[in-house]
């Protein structure tokens, strides 16, 4: 095949990143990040509220800013050869939008209105609002949640509409329609002016928005309607039909050929969400749990439709026909903190520097600036070290990793994070290894309803952040889980999973798998369980079960 190249988009919670692919053998030429500004600054949010909103401007402006930066550092003449754009997204990250499809917070009446902004993910204001929809739906012989896993969350799509049309009288009247993130983005860059054209991806409508083949399309207007006047009608504003990523959501508008420095002939691939695209760039086989581990995990596991037929896995985060690959049953779970879990430690570890030391009489403030960010960036590394020195006894430190409740399995955002058997001895380090080992053990307990539920897990596949740069927490994943882990050699897999989706809406593939295959970067490390700790780590994560009942009934 001739040198041809795509560009993948992936929004994260923090930054968006952007590469360019060589969709002949996958190679990575150029890549540009940009950390948005505003949530930089945690403008809109409030963590005590559990209020996580992010405005529209910095997904655009880091959307031109990485592209652009990207197309710099390659040149003309590949960037004449730009065949598609892919993104990815995180989600449910939903926001309302005027008829024209515009984010409310675009429009001048909105600017500054957290409610008219993008619901990030992990924004649960709308924990009320998801335990009516899951009380509401026992009322109807048809259960509409049977394809989410049973449980509603507020992480998701109408949880976070409902809970919005209720708070916000001025939102809830100038909204015509609730859009995700990775909807809008494709629908943006492809110059869309009606929101009732926008193609909406299988991945989202499946997983957060009820959406099924088996309903035609969302669960009827009476069952909204019943829940709350609020929503009567709502679905005539959204939409019937879905998308697989695999196909073209459009082509790049003029409006962006013109800002980007690219041709209006470069297709825009249907949008997804990260971890389901980043499975696809982490080159996922049937039957095997690829844990996109970040700020949270989503874990993500396809099968063949035929086998896994009639199954339905109680607690998880959907099963989807199409939504990772297409032909193939997406089933999506992950914990609501992962990363977050050690960075929430490490802030409080780090609270002292931070007030104290800029304060000094002793230091000038620059040198007091620079002590505060080499010890903030060596606190996990050296936590790590002296925790991996701990040793495995069943007496020691234990925790719960619900400090942003628990997404799987059953979503219950309500949850709080706990830490039991501290006493004068208790230290920094034994403190994180007792989070680490909470973080692997909910990942076991995802792993184990899968396998009482009929859908076997036969291997682990590890990406993102966490994967690639904490061997200590790797190692104890395997370790607990008692299965190898490998660990995928990219450094930006949600990305290059993009990358594979655009050379596959642009017609360079017939099909993802083929993408995956040829642009595939494989594996460059794999973390075998140590025999002589299992057993240990069986008895503390029986204790972490039961001291998880304990919290959950209390």
């Amino acid at each position: 095949m001739n040198n041809q190249y795509v560009i993948g988009v992936d929004y994260g919670t923090d930054s968006v990143r952007s590469i360019i692919v060589n969709a002949a053998n996958g190679n990575e030429i150029a890549e540009a990040v940009f950390y948005y500004p505003r949530w930089k600054k945690s403008l809109y949010c409030d963590a005590l509220q559990n209020q996580f909103r992010q405005h529209p401007l910095d997904y655009t402006e880091g959307l031109e800013y990485t592209i652009k930066s990207c197309l710099q550092q390659v040149g003309t003449s590949i960037a004449a050869s730009i065949k598609a754009i892919s993104v990815d997204t995180t989600g449910s990250t939903p926001v309302a939008v005027d008829a024209t499809g515009t984010p409310l917070a675009m429009l001048p009446a909105f600017e500054q209105n957290p409610n008219a902004m993008f619901v990030l993910w992990k924004d649960h204001t709308g924990t009320k609002e998801a335990g009516e929809i899951n009380e509401h739906a026992k009322k109807f012989d048809i259960n509409y949640l049977q394809y989410v896993g049973g449980i509603y969350s507020s992480e998701w799509f109408w949880a976070k509409l409902l809970h919005i049309l209720r708070a916000d009288v001025e939102v809830s009247n100038a909204t015509c329609s609730w859009v995700e993130h990775c909807d809008w983005i494709p629908f943006l860059l492809s110059g869309g002016k009606d929101v009732q054209q926008m193609k909406r991806g299988v991945c989202s409508a499946g997983h957060k928005a009820l959406w099924s083949n088996d309903f035609n399309g969302l669960p009827p207007d009476d069952f909204f309607a019943s829940l709350d006047p609020l929503l009567k009608g709502f679905t005539k504003k959204l939409f019937t039909k879905t998308y697989t990523a695999a196909e073209p959501a459009g082509h790049l508008s003029d409006k962006w050929a013109k800002i980007l420095g690219l041709s209006t002939n470069v297709v825009i691939g249907v949008g997804a969400f990260d971890a389901h695209m980043g499975a696809v760039g982490g080159q996922i086989e049937p039957y095997h749990l690829s844990k996109v581990m970040g700020t949270s995990t989503c874990d993500m596991l396809v099968a063949p439709i035929n086998e896994v037929k009639g199954k339905l896995i109680n607690g998880i985060c959907g099963q989807v026909p199409g939504s990772v690959i297409p032909g193939m049953m997406g089933m999506e779970a992950g914990q609501s903190a992962f990363g977050d879990a050690y960075a929430w430690f490490k802030n409080i570890l780090a609270w002292p520097l931070h007030e104290l030391l800029p304060k000094s009489a002793i230091i000038d403030g620059d040198t007091a600036a620079k002590l505060i960010e080499e010890t903030t960036n060596n606190i996990i590394a050296q936590l790590s070290a002296q925790a991996n020195l701990v040793p495995l006894l069943e007496s020691n430190e234990l925790a719960l990793d619900w400090l942003n409740g628990r997404r799987t399995p059953d979503a219950n955002q309500l949850l709080k994070g706990a830490i039991a058997g501290l006493n004068l001895g208790t230290d920094a380090p034994r403190i994180f290894r007792a989070i680490a080992e909470a973080t692997c053990f909910g990942a076991k307990a995802i792993v184990d309803r899968f396998n009482e539920q009929g859908v076997p897990v036969k291997g682990l596949i590890g990406i993102g952040g966490v994967a690639k740069k904490s061997p200590f927490i790797m190692q104890m994943m395997a370790d607990v889980m008692d299965m190898p882990i490998r660990i995928h050699r990219s450094e930006q897999t949600c990305a290059l999973g993009a990358a594979m989706f655009a050379a596959t809406a642009g017609g360079i593939y017939a099909k993802v798998e083929d993408a995956m295959e040829a642009m595939g970067q494989g594996f460059d490390a794999t973390y075998f369980p140590d025999k002589t700790k299992v057993d240990g780590y069986k008895k503390r994560y029986e204790r972490y079960l039961e001291f998880g009942k304990l919290v959950e009934t209390n």
